[in-house]
Formats: C-alpha cells, structure tokens, sequence
C-alpha cells in the first residue's frame, strides 16, 4: 500500500506540474516583439521593429515589411496585433497569415517618414541578398548600395562569403564598401579599402556616394576620397564622350538613311526634290498600316511585322516615285528651280492626302520584341532599336553598293550621272534610267521611314523633320557620290551631337550649317566630288 501511494503522488505532481507549464505563456521571441512593437505609433520603435523583423529570420517578414512599404499594414494598440490589409479588402493577421473578419476599431495604417522609408528599402534588400535568384540577390546588393544601411552590414558579408557568381559578387563587395564608408566607427584601412572599390565602379551613383560623405574623416581617408572623386569625373567625362559619339552616329544612320535616296537621285537626274520627305512619310505610314493588319487578323506575325513592312514600303514608295517622275518631273528637266516647286506642291498634297486618309494626329507604331529595351556597355547605354537601325541602314549601303556596281541597271545609273548625252550616244535609254533611278530613291526613302517609325512620331509632317538635314548631308559629302554621303551623314550626326550639349539643340544646328556653308565656299563639289566629263564641264 505505501509503494501505491507514492506512486500515485508522483503521477499528480507530474500532472499538475505539465498543466502548469501549459498555462504560462511561451516567451516572445524577437519576430513577436518586432509585431509589437508597430503598434507603439513612433517611428522610433518602427525602425526597431524593421531591424527585428529582417533579424528573425521569419518567412512571414517579407511580407509584413512589404505591406508596410506599400502602406497595409495596420497595427492595434490594444491588442499589440498587426493586419494586413489586401487590395480587395480582405483581413489577415500579419504574424500568422490567418484570415481575419474585420480591422479592430482602434486599428490604424503604420506610418512612414522618408528614414523609414530608406530604412524599409534596405531592410527588402537584406531578405533577397540570399534568395535563389541571381538577379534578385543584384538588385538586393544594388539597393543596399544606395541606402548603405549599417545593419545590412553582418547580411551582406555573410552573403558575400557563400557567392560564386562574378557579377553578385562585384555587387556584395561595392555594398559592403558603401556601408563602411559610411560606417563611424569603421577604421581607417577599412574606409580607404572601401573608397577604392568605389572608385573601380566609377559610375554617377558612386560619385554621388563619395560626395554624401559627411563629418570629419582623417587626412588620409579625405585624400582618398578627393582622388576617387576626381578619377570618377575623369571617367564619366570620357564615358560621356563615348556616349555622345554612340548617339551621334544613331543621328547618322538615321540621316544617312533618308539622304541615301536623295543622293541617288540628285546625282543622276540633278532634280532638287523637296518631296523626298513625303517617300519617307509614305514608307513610315506603309508600316503603321501593316501593324494594324497584323494586330486585327494575325498578332501572332507582329515580331515579323517590320521584315514585312519593309519590302511594302519600299514598292509603295517607289512606285508613287515613278508616277511622279513620269508625270511631272520628266517635263522639268534643266529648270531646277521651277522642278523644285514643283516638288514642293507635290510634298504638300501628299502631306493632306496622308492627313485626309489617317488624320492629323500621330498614329502608333510599336517595336518588336526584339528591337525593345536596352543594354549597358560600360558607362553608356544602346538601345536595340538605334543598333538595329544603325546595322540595316548599313546593310541597304552595302546593299546599294553593290547593285550600283554589279548590275546593268547600276551601270547605267553610273553611266549617265557622269556623262548623259555619251550614256544616250551609247544607247541607254536615259528616260528610261531617270524613272527607274526616281523610283529607286524613293523605295529607299520608303524603307527610311519603315526604321524611322521605330523611333520617331508616325505623323504627316514626319519628312518635314529630315528633308533640310538631308540635303545639307548630300551637299556636304558630295552630290551623287554614296560614300560621301555617308561620311557627310556620320560627320554632321556626330558634330550635332557634341555641339548640343554646348549650345543648344538650335543653335547648334545653326552652327553646323554656318560650318558646310564655309565649307561649300572652299570645296563647291563637297567631301567627294564625282569625276566626269559632264560634272567637270
């Protein structure tokens, strides 16, 4: 009896001591007080909170920090709760992700102030700086870059010790640097170690995060700050030229393009066509219609939607070329100024065609896939759609080229540019050639357009843009002579693009006609004048 007894003792004081365990509440962990604390209304305690949340280690504490960010997290005084509150009004309890019925009355929004808003930013880059994904683990380093937020600082080198990607680990060691710089109590082999590997990335935002250093810094560290600097705006100012010369010869493809034509049929025919513009209107509207076929009955074929357009154009232009030159500039020939208002009214009557057919506003034309976005080429940046333009208007030189070399069409092209009546004395039907050369100047316009479309408004008055610039490109680099044309268009692209940034977008256009002005008194026939006997008479 006495053994029963005291085994019945142990079972009750083994219950009863578990059933009071059961009733003392598990101690708050750091994610529970971090919830608690939001609902404190003090900024103060919000940043703490931020800072225990990123700590816990919780997979809630994304979520909860971006619904802070995006202004739906709500907290509770009462209860020490927190909500977040969806787009669609429905309720979840933020520690735990459960549904909730309804918002508790005294609950309200957690508010932000601009350092907390730096402080949530940075706190979102320290949940990624470890995800899976490369790009998110760059974007993560790259924020914490801009916000070098001390407390990243045990994150980010953790991070840094487990990358094997290049390109993260650049990105981990320029965050790194960042918050040492800016780190008080960071010695000063650390801050100068910092500053070198700020140097090395030498874009604007490290300029800008060596010129945000402030307080006092030993001599050392403000030399090496004052060096950084200066190298960086060596650099940007390099990088700047570079960019300036990218866009400058964009400027010169674009020019090269709409002369091409010009020069064509300037040089064989010597006709001042002040409706050239209008081929490269026809050619830019040619491709609107083909998007909008594709779009209605086959968005399927859009990616393909240029390589259609581009023979398209090309015929259209080409043939409204061809009915011009037989029914008006065939019985002008030897009266430049009556063929250039004649050209004119011409490029003013396709301008109110086009406006009556499509309206006078401008009309969509989008990009393909493949001619969307950008890249990053050191310290500048190419858009696909200026490189591709940039490599067909290569192409249709190349292309021009060799048909003006290769094919009896070109032969007689070259025949009666040098010399007409012995290209007439040899049996070249010159009316004939004269047609076909208006027609050939004009597709190419045409073809013009179907690029221009990708980076210019798509409206009637769109040739208007490039008609004078043309001309000053086909005057410059030498009447009838392609490879002049194309110097002249790279040359006045690049020079425009330098004078700009100097004197102004007029001005500088201003000054580059004042220069071929000069120029034409010392050179009259341009860069490459043609040989001939007709030219040299």
């Amino acid at each position: 009896m006495p053994v029963i007894h005291l085994s019945r003792l142990l079972f009750a004081a083994v219950v009863i001591a578990f059933t009071a365990l059961g009733s003392v509440p598990a101690a708050a962990g750091p994610y529970e007080d971090a919830i608690a604390q939001f609902a404190q209304d003090s900024f103060s305690d919000t940043e703490d909170a931020i800072g225990k949340l990123v700590a816990s280690g919780n997979p809630r504490a994304a979520v909860i920090i971006t619904a802070l960010q995006d202004g739906k997290l709500y907290a509770d005084p009462d209860s020490k709760a927190a909500f977040i509150k969806a787009d669609d009004g429905k309720i979840a309890d933020a520690a735990t992700g459960d549904a909730v019925g309804a918002l508790p009355p005294k609950a309200s929004a957690v508010r932000l102030n601009n350092k907390l808003r730096r402080a949530v930013s940075g706190a979102m880059a320290g949940l990624t700086l470890l995800s899976p994904d490369l790009d998110k683990r760059i974007q993560a380093a790259q924020s914490v870059f801009k916000t070098h937020d001390e407390t990243m600082l045990p994150t980010v080198e953790a991070a840094l010790k487990v990358e094997k990607n290049a390109a993260a680990r650049q990105a981990f060691a320029e965050a790194r640097a960042a918050i040492l710089l800016f780190k008080t109590d960071a010695s000063d082999v650390d801050k100068l170690e910092a500053i070198a590997t700020i140097k090395a990335r030498g874009d604007q935002e490290a300029m800008a995060l060596l010129t945000g250093v402030s307080g006092e810094q030993s001599a050392a560290v403000a030399s090496g700050i004052a060096g950084a600097r200066a190298a960086i705006e060596r650099n940007l100012a390099m990088w700047s030229m570079v960019q300036n010369a990218w866009y400058g010869l964009s400027l010169g493809s674009v020019l090269l393009l709409a002369a091409i034509g010009l020069a064509i049929t300037f040089g064989v025919m010597g006709v001042i066509n002040m409706a050239h513009g209008e081929m490269v209107m026809l050619g830019a509207y040619t491709t609107f219609v083909v998007q909008e076929t594709i779009r209605t009955s086959y968005p399927a074929l859009f990616d393909y939607s240029l390589l259609i357009a581009v023979p398209l154009a090309f015929l259209v232009a080409g043939a409204i070329g061809v009915l011009i030159e037989r029914s008006v500039i065939r019985f002008l020939y030897g009266r430049p100024l009556e063929t250039l208002l004649a050209t004119w009214g011409l490029s003013l009557i396709l301008q109110q065609a086009v406006r009556t057919i499509f309206g006078p506003t401008n009309r969509e034309v989008g990009n393909p896939s493949w001619m969307s976005g950008a890249f990053e080429l050191g310290q500048i940046t190419i858009t696909y759609n200026r490189l591709w333009i940039l490599c067909f208007t290569l192409a249709v030189f190349v292309i021009l080229l060799a048909m003006l070399r290769y094919t009896a069409l070109g032969l007689e092209m070259r025949a009666v540019t040098q010399n007409r009546r012995m290209a007439a004395s040899m049996g070249i039907a010159t009316s004939r050639v004269d047609a076909l050369t208006f027609g050939l100047g004009s597709g190419i316009a045409g073809i013009a357009g179907v690029a221009l479309s990708q980076i210019d408004n798509v409206s009637p008055n769109l040739g208007q843009s490039y008609i004078i610039d043309s001309f000053m490109v086909v005057v410059f680099g030498g009447v009838g002579n392609l490879w002049g044309t194309l110097v002249g268009a790279f040359s006045l692209g690049i020079a425009n693009k330098f004078l700009e940034p100097v004197a102004g977008a007029v001005l500088g256009k201003i000054a580059i006609l004042v220069l071929i002005i000069l120029f034409i008194q010392k050179r009259p026939r341009g860069l490459f004048a043609l040989k001939g006997r007709a030219v040299e008479a």
